[in-house]
């Protein structure tokens, strides 16, 4: 199920103000590297200038309960990983990979 949308953004303070208007809340998580808000059961982040993954267009994640089996079945069937899974703090493993047309999807797997 795709539960977090991660969005690159050029600039974090405008970009929380646009989306704090549409979802009719503040965020949860607001650092300098990081914004992140709870709606309706979604998780809508913003990633100033695509962070380190260098991010040029939102990328939806999936949620999944073992992210390497989940890796290695879309890669089966024709994917490229692009973000081997990794920690990104408190055990929350996430990986990106694109599909035949070069569309970045992610997984999460909590």
């Amino acid at each position: 199920m795709i539960k977090t949308v991660l969005h690159p953004v050029s600039d974090l303070a405008k970009a929380k103000e646009v989306y704090a208007a549409l979802l009719g809340r503040r965020p949860e998580n607001d650092t300098p590297y990081y914004v992140g808000f709870e709606a309706d059961d979604q998780h809508i982040g913003l990633v100033p200038n695509g962070g380190p993954q260098g991010m040029t267009a939102p990328v939806a994640y999936w949620h999944v309960p073992d992210i390497e089996a989940k890796l290695a079945e879309v890669t089966a069937a024709g994917a490229t990983v692009r973000e081997a899974a990794h920690d990104v703090g408190g055990g929350r493993l996430v990986a990106t990979f694109t599909d035949p047309d070069g569309n970045v999807l992610g997984l999460i797997q909590d």
